[in-house]
């Protein structure tokens, strides 16, 4: 079976007076484009898997930041969104949503100055803000499991901003890039009204710019050679994704170890700041970087097909050890994946007997007693349908189910049974979770995983079909 294991006042006084240094723009100099096609290719296809990631969030970053067309547009850079409402079929901007907790969402733009989050205090109640930078690692984390439940001030810094820990901030957490998502989950009770609750909670989540919270006037905006551009889908299948990526590239600082990679990218033309112009290549050449782009996409592909285990996807840039593969799975099997000891996804597209599902079977998902998800807070199935990977369509408006369902019914011996078709289970509509006409697969969420997970001690039922 193919399973999926996604897993703030002070005054100048009281600061270092330090101001933030200006972020100079690498210098763009005539940097000679490989004439061999051979190296093309290859340089090309490591390329696309290293700016795969950066793409999909971008895409994500645009839509919410800067595309004012957007239904959800946030307003801008260093603004909320808050959800508060469940997640349906009808919200496409994420691949697999999450449908347990409504979003806080912000996209960061640091590079002028710092950003403060302030958060309340949350008791009774799972909450999380995660912190992913441009390349999708998982840099930090505030709420429940991180920090408690008491409220807290945190100073969110860019690569390039220097100075001291204000008084009244709680911690100082930097980010390799300039550009940041920052998403906030807070748990809905399945208790009706609950709702409530969540969005007064929500509206105590505040983002300070940092001149504001020190009573300074704001700093000069800084600008970089190329501005933000449109994310365009089209650009990642073929040479056009060299524009992209230099462009990103410019939000973003280089890892020492990441020296000579950029090196090599720029054999290719890919430098932050430099616009991308195929003029610059031969014919031969800029074949050969489709072909690479074409080879990356293919292998991408069928390596997320074939994922068996996905809970090292997604962490910080010590935990994916600079496995660029790796970071681009996690991009393209789900993004924005929780680090596994926030939460653990543990998912499958195949039955007991290894076969794909699909809506014209029926499927149970069967836990003995005593051994549904062990967690701290609570845990969920959500289902999605393939290949579009969004929340599937259905009569009762059900996306998730798990053990805050209302009214899920235990068997007579304390086994818990689910039951996944597309038609509902007569009799059993209480633990119906419907799945599509056609393919699809599910994810079990746990928050809060105990150890017997993280050591793989416990293992999650496989789906069966029903003959």
């Amino acid at each position: 079976m193919k399973k999926i294991f996604i897993t703030v006042i002070v005054f100048c006084f009281i600061l270092s007076c330090k101001k933030q240094e200006k972020i100079e723009s690498e210098t763009i100099k005539d940097i000679a484009i490989t004439k061999s096609a051979d190296s093309a290719r290859a340089i090309a296809k490591e390329a696309w898997i290293y700016a795969f990631p950066m793409a999909m969030n971008y895409r994500t970053m645009h839509l919410y930041a800067l595309d004012k067309t957007y239904p959800d547009y946030a307003g801008g850079f260093n603004k909320f969104k808050h959800y508060d409402k469940i997640f349906t079929a009808a919200d496409t901007a994420v691949v697999t949503p999450n449908n347990d907790t409504p979003y806080s969402w912000a996209i960061l733009d640091l590079t002028d100055e710092p950003v403060i989050l302030e958060v309340p205090e949350v008791k009774n109640r799972y909450y999380s803000f995660q912190f992913i930078d441009l390349y999708t690692f998982n840099f930090a984390y505030v709420g429940s499991r991180a920090t408690g439940d008491k409220a807290g001030m945190y100073l969110i810094t860019g690569p390039n901003w220097k100075g001291d820990k204000p008084n009244n901030i709680d911690t100082v957490i930097q980010s390799e890039t300039n550009l940041v998502t920052l998403l906030g989950r807070t748990e809905l009770k399945m208790s009706a009204g609950d709702i409530e609750n969540v969005k007064k909670i929500q509206t105590e989540y505040k983002l300070i710019p940092f001149h504001e919270f020190t009573k300074r006037t704001a700093p000069e905006h800084i600008n970089y050679p190329l501005p933000l551009p449109l994310f365009k889908q089209s650009d990642l299948g073929s040479a056009a994704f060299i524009g992209l990526a230099s462009n990103l590239l410019q939000y973003t600082s280089v890892n020492k170890e990441e020296t000579e990679l950029r090196s090599k990218f720029a054999k290719i033309g890919i430098v932050p700041g430099k616009k991308f112009d195929p003029k610059n290549y031969s014919s031969e050449v800029l074949k050969a970087i489709n072909e690479g782009v074409g080879q990356a996409e293919k292998e991408l592909k069928e390596g997320t097909d074939k994922l068996e285990n996905a809970t090292d996807l997604f962490g910080t840039r010590e935990m994916i050890n600079d496995d660029y593969n790796k970071r681009a799975l996690g991009a393209a099997a789900g993004l924005f994946g929780n680090t596994k000891d926030e939460a653990v996804y543990i998912g499958t597209r195949s039955d007991k007997d290894n076969n794909f599902m699909s809506g014209k079977n029926k499927y149970i998902i069967r836990f003995p007693k005593g051994q549904t998800p062990p967690d701290k807070y609570f845990w969920s199935i959500t289902l999605y349908e393939l290949p579009s990977r969004y929340l599937v369509k259905n009569t009762i408006n059900r996306y998730s189910i798990g053990d805050r369902t209302t009214g899920l019914k235990y068997e007579p011996n304390g086994d818990l049974i689910i039951y996944i078709q597309h038609e509902a289970p007569k009799g059993k509509e209480s633990n119906w979770l419907p799945a599509p006409k056609g393919a699809f697969y599910y994810l079990i969420r746990i928050y809060g995983p105990e150890e017997s997970i993280l050591k793989g001690a416990w293992k999650a039922p496989q789906p069966e079909l029903v003959k």
